[in-house]
This record gives C-alpha cells, structure tokens and sequence, in this order.
C-alpha cells in the first residue's frame, strides 16, 4: 500500500509540474482576421501608399483549403498583415505552402519584434527582423528597417554572407552588405507542401527553425540609431508580407517561454 501511495503521490506531481506549462494562444482565430491590422503599400513604384486597414485589392483573406480555414496572401502588391499585440519571450509557430498566382515572385516574410511605424522598412513594414519564407531563402535573416543584431558568418566565395555556428558573431547592419545573412542550410519542402516555420525568442537572442531543422541564429537583437548606437530590442509585434506570390497559413500559434531549448543552441 506504501508503493501504491508513494507512486500515486508522484504522478500527481509530475502532472502538477506538466499542467504548469504555458498553453499555446492561437494567433488566427479560424474565422476571420481579428487581431490583425493591415498596412497596404503602393500600387505602383513611387506612388502612394493605400494605407492601414484599407484592403481594396484583398491581399489578406480567410478562404477554405483542403477542408480547413486558413489565410490567404495574395501577394500582388507588397502589405503588411500585422498583429495589433507585442510579444516577447516566446516560441510561435505557422504552417505554411504557396499557392499558384506568382505575380513576381514567391517571396514573403515573417517579421518580428516590429516596432515603429509602417513604411520604415522600404516603404511599407515596420521595422524589425525578418525570418525570410522566400522559396529557396527560407530562414534567411534579414534586417528591415532599423533593426540590427549580431550573426556567427562568414563570407562565401560569391560574397554572400552566410550563418556558420561556429564563426565570430560579426554586426548585421541596415544598408550594408550584412543586412542580409543566408541561412546554413535548404530545409523547405517542395512547391505546393506545407511548411512548418518555428521561431524561438528570448531576451535579444532568436533562433529559426524550418521543419524541425535550426538554421539561423541572431544574437544581441537591437534597434539601430545610427552612428554605431543601438539598444536592446527585444519584443514586438509580428508581421506577414504580402511580396509576390500567393501563399496560405494556418495554425499559427504562440505561446511564452522562459529559455530557448539548450539543444537549439547547440
């Protein structure tokens, strides 16, 4: 009777322990794009922008897919569907695929930490870090606006930068060639799969990961003032590009978290 009690006692604790993690919050809410504001950029080059929550063109809509309601992105001019909340300290995670309408290329983003106002970042997004979901670049990092932080890279033979684990950690800056860093390496599944893009951010530190696999990490995440100053940034709000291609998203979820997992960072 003493074992039966002492095991008993024990799963009670396990499961006190287990009920106490943080659930997910859902970030789509299945129905419609509550939430979420709208910022639409030009139609054309040099022209003005149609503005916030004006959706003419219906760049960002619910539709059913394969008997589910996710959202589209038509990708025809560039926009900016962003969340009206700032998160910090947390992992998120979205499924995503492109669809067929390419109306310059299948190129698209995940913004986060974005601060400021919309137009900061060429024209039309705030500015922040993107986890890029262009097809071939997915999990690129990219500085949008006036963000900054620091990437493990190194020069390849074609002058790209790109993440190695290993390397210096060396300033990724607005407007210079280190704005842009390529990921390690080609986690994306083929045209019209789905994706599952996963982003983990604690304090100044983010990593990407694309179908379960790390390919990014930055670190010393700041805002960038310019003469060689920053300060620490380290929440925002989260943004989707329209940028070109049709794409879809579901299941897009977010929930706090204390530490990124020590295996990430290995």
């Amino acid at each position: 009777m003493k074992k039966i009690s002492i095991l008993f006692l024990l799963s009670i604790v396990i499961l006190s322990f287990t009920s106490c993690e943080a659930p997910w919050k859902q970030l789509f809410n299945g129905e419609n794009l509550d939430g979420w504001d709208i910022y639409v950029g030009p139609k054309e080059e040099g022209g003005e922008p149609i503005g916030l929550n004006k959706d003419p063109l219906n760049l960002f809509s619910v539709v059913e897919l394969e008997g589910e309601k996710v959202i589209r992105i038509s990708g025809e001019i560039n926009a900016s569907l962003a969340t009206k909340e700032e998160f910090e300290n947390y992992h998120l995670t979205v499924d995503l695929k492109w669809g067929d309408e390419v109306f310059s290329r299948r190129n698209s983003g995940l913004l986060y930490h974005s601060y400021g106002d919309f137009g900061v970042g060429l024209g039309v997004w705030m500015s922040s870090h993107e986890l890029q979901l262009m097809t071939g670049n997915m999990g690129d990092s990219y500085r949008m606006g006036k963000s900054y932080c620091e990437i493990p890279m190194k020069q390849n033979n074609e002058g790209k930068y790109v993440y190695t684990k290993d390397a210096t950690q060396t300033p990724s800056i607005p407007d210079t060639d280190t704005r842009i860093v390529a990921k390690d390496g080609d986690y994306e599944n083929a045209i019209g799969e789905w994706n599952t893009v996963e982003l983990y951010c604690v304090g100044t530190t983010s990593v990407h990961v694309v179908n379960g696999n790390v390919n990014m990490i930055n670190y010393n995440s700041g805002k960038f003032l310019g003469q060689g100053n920053t300060e620490p940034l380290s929440k925002g709000k989260i943004q989707f590009q329209s940028e070109g291609g049709e794409l879809f998203l579901r299941n897009i979820k977010i929930k706090p978290i204390k530490e990124i997992p020590k295996e990430l960072l290995q």
